[in-house]
């Protein structure tokens, strides 16, 4: 959920400010033992693929990239080919202070890939006549979204979906001590938002804002009556079959299923921490949920295919701005990207303190989604992970 301007603002974007680097994605995240990436940069392993063809090749080799270039502590990818099959790759190691295997297909935190399911939320209850994209905010939540230069009077849902708000950024005012160990209710998110001034005027530009997505989820919850859980659970998870994809309940640190570890560090040059076990309510509607490389290509793939909105909401999702010259698209919850071999691919992207996840599917099927286990803090790193998922839908 991390927000990010680097590198042209990328899926989930990492801004710097406030007393850490934080991903709201789009701006967010017990003593742990420290260590130094040059110390314990772990080996790279091998693919799951038996059959050495020339993409399982160059996912690989971008996995060990990751790993013995750019210092991950490890690398996983699921790729659904061409021909329709699926193949996980992992490199690095799980755990930098026992050495253990990363596990295939293990659960990660996905950050601002979150927001794709909050915005697909929202659009089926625009489907359903609940919502309405050019309403504004105070039609849902009267009174709630005022501060210096705000006035959710002049902000619609579209606004909030798309990143056009001119709302501030809560993640940038919340330090990784709270982040790893404080419980937010969601209002108290967005009272962090509101004690700064508007970053725009509502339309004027895109602008990646974590609370954009608090505000959405707080709508979804005022029209149905019901936590945002239980909605992302009953009209996403349960009916696409996503069975290692959730949102942590209040209080749960905890990863549930095999996972890698996951790794932090603030200042860029400082040494890694282990940031598995997070109170990720922070996250919220932005960034809280957890689930694996397979799920999302499920996810996003089910998306794409109108098995989760009718179409007229999903050509809406899919109606996009430019992100200034990052070749990066915004529209509503969803990306989309070029790629090297023609094309584009749709996705989001996220990133929370511990890891990085990046992919996306294509029009006709291909899919991919990539995990790190630390954000990268350099230029290299992070197009080195772009590199990985290019590779996997072009090869």
């Amino acid at each position: 959920m991390r927000a990010r301007t680097r590198q042209g603002p990328r899926s989930s974007t990492r801004q710097q400010g406030g007393r850490r680097r934080r991903t709201v994605s789009a701006a967010a995240a017990t003593a742990i033992g420290v260590m130094t990436l040059a110390a314990l940069t772990p080996p790279a392993s091998s693919a799951s693929a038996a059959v050495a063809t020339a993409r399982p090749d160059a996912v690989q080799q971008a996995l060990n990239t990751l790993v013995r270039d750019d210092g991950m502590p490890a690398a996983l990818a699921s790729v659904k080919g061409r021909d329709g099959r699926t193949r996980t790759y992992t490199a690095g190691v799980g755990d930098l202070a026992t050495g253990s295997k990363v596990p295939r297909g293990g659960q990660v935190r996905i950050g601002s890939n979150t927001k794709a399911f909050t915005a697909v939320v929202v659009l089926q209850l625009v489907g359903e006549g609940k919502i309405a994209l050019d309403a504004d905010i105070d039609t849902y939540l009267p009174g709630l979204v005022r501060g210096k230069g705000i006035d959710g009077r002049r902000i619609t849902v579209r606004q909030l979906l798309q990143h056009t708000s001119g709302l501030p950024e809560y993640g940038l005012h919340i330090d990784d001590d709270e982040l790893r160990h404080r419980y937010f209710e969601p209002r108290e998110l967005l009272d962090i938002a509101l004690r700064y001034k508007a970053d725009a005027a509502p339309g004027e530009k895109w602008g990646y804002s974590n609370t954009n997505y608090i505000v959405a989820g707080l709508i979804v919850q005022k029209i149905t009556g019901r936590p945002l859980a239980e909605e992302i659970d009953r009209r996403i998870i349960k009916r696409v079959g996503l069975r290692h994809t959730y949102f942590p309940t209040p209080g749960d640190k905890t990863i549930r299923e095999p996972h890698p570890q996951g790794y932090h560090r603030n200042p860029a040059d400082g040494p890694l921490r282990d940031f598995t076990e997070i109170d990720p309510s922070a996250g919220w509607a932005a960034g809280q949920l957890i689930s694996t490389d397979s799920d999302l290509n499920r996810f996003f793939g089910a998306l794409l295919a109108g098995r989760l909105l009718p179409a007229a909401q999903l050509a809406e999702m899919r109606t996009t701005v430019p992100v200034g010259d990052s070749g990066m698209r915004y529209g509503l919850g969803l990306t989309s990207r070029t790629l090297s071999c023609g094309g584009v691919y749709w996705g989001h992207g996220g990133d929370i303190p511990g890891y990085e996840t990046r992919g996306g599917v294509t029009e006709d099927g291909r899919a991919v989604n990539v995990t790190v286990t630390s954000i990268p803090t350099d230029e290299a790193a992070v197009q080195h992970v772009k590199d990985a998922v290019d590779r996997a839908l072009c090869g």
